[in-house]
């Protein structure tokens, strides 16, 4: 029978919550009585097989002692290749299904999923155009906008970009990012775009947006195997009351990823929100291409809300979310793995493309003239 796998880490500012999730997966697995294949992504873009079983401190000095060599092989025939295996052959490991845990950069951006799309592994989690929309804060606030929900006023910013309609303070966001690294809020338009040279996390895109102390968050997860469900509702609590936002370490620090974080759960809301919510979460369910299991983040004055952002590949895989009713981690990783299965991320085709146009091109020199 072929492996299930787990992958994680990555050339990613959240490489760490990466790793711990994918630990975190792999006991869930084993948990349900089958062990995956560790497959880690390493800061420098290798690949490796590791011991399931390792703890998080294993990975602190880089590629954990004891790890085979792997490369991950694109095309028909390809996948993850033991190098130099037993007696100096290449040997590829056969898998049934992988289970995806990268968070932020090429694991949650749709760059990993197209390889394993074109190396033929089934795999959990967004589809290479839910992952890229997800992970782009510019194209996504449009989607949610075009489908009628309420949203913040976000814009491009860049070097010469004209300021916006509405006044300072501002939040400056990363375009393309999956938490909330790299976020500043600053007061001006002027430091806005002196941001831009300063920040390293703005050198490929930035939003701003304003920015309403007045709002706290909300989170929901959504899952979309056996059928599309919602978590309960949950309000992160910041490390402090002055926090200009919910920031990295209110998230991680407590060491089991978003598990660990402070919150209420649920939160207490009135019904009329929380309805507002989950329908809300629906709709940016369908018009986002959600697959696998998200955590769609929300801000609100206790009344009303806007949409703030999706996390297609949610720390711990927003396993802390599911208490109403109460969701057995191992239950919803084999339902991520069957999804995986059962329901391909593409379906390429060369239909049409039967020579009549290479038959009429006539000379390709004639076409340079």
């Amino acid at each position: 029978m072929s492996d299930v796998a787990v992958i994680f880490g990555g050339p990613s500012p959240e490489h760490d919550v990466s790793v711990l999730t994918g630990l975190q997966a792999a006991r869930g697995l084993a948990s349900g009585g089958r062990t995956p294949k560790a497959l880690y992504w390493s800061k420098t873009g290798e690949w490796f097989e590791v011991d399931p079983a390792l703890e998080a401190e294993a990975f602190l000095e880089g590629v954990p002692r004891g790890s085979s060599r792997l490369n991950l092989v694109a095309g028909a025939g390809g996948g993850f290749v033991e190098v130099g295996g037993r007696l100096g052959r290449s040997r590829a490991i056969e898998l049934d299904a992988a289970l995806v845990c990268c968070h932020g950069g090429p694991g949650e951006d749709g760059t990993l999923q197209a390889v394993l799309d074109l190396a033929g592994i089934a795999y959990s989690g967004p589809t290479v155009a839910g992952a890229a929309l997800g992970m782009d804060k510019l194209a996504f606030g449009a989607v949610v906008d075009q489908a009628g929900l309420a949203t913040l006023p976000r814009v491009a910013l860049a070097a010469g970009s004209p300021a916006p309609e509405y006044e300072g303070p501002y939040i400056v966001k990363p375009r393309f990012g999956g938490s909330s690294i790299g976020i500043d809020v600053v007061q001006d338009f002027a430091t806005a775009q002196a941001r831009l040279s300063a920040n390293p996390h703005l050198r490929f895109g930035a939003v701003l947006e304003p920015y309403r102390p007045d709002l706290f968050d909300l989170q929901i997860a959504v899952r979309t195997w056996p059928e599309l469900s919602l978590s309960a509702i949950e309000r992160p609590i910041r490390s402090t009351s002055t926090a200009d936002i919910l920031d990295y370490r209110d998230k991680y620090v407590a060491g089991e990823g978003m598990a660990g974080a402070n919150r209420e759960l649920p939160a207490v809301i009135p019904d009329s929100l929380a309805s507002g919510l989950r329908q809300a979460a629906t709709t940016i369910s369908a018009v986002a291409g959600v697959r696998g299991v998200a955590r769609i983040d929300f801000l609100s004055d206790g009344e009303t809300f806007v949409v703030n952002e999706v996390n297609t590949i949610p720390g711990s895989l927003a396993r802390y979310l599911w208490v109403e009713p109460p969701l057995p981690f191992a239950r919803q990783l084999a339902d991520l793995l069957e999804e995986a299965r059962q329901r391909p991320t593409h379906g390429y085709s060369a239909a049409g493309a039967d020579g009549t146009v290479l038959r009429s091109a006539g000379s390709i020199a004639g076409k340079l003239g």
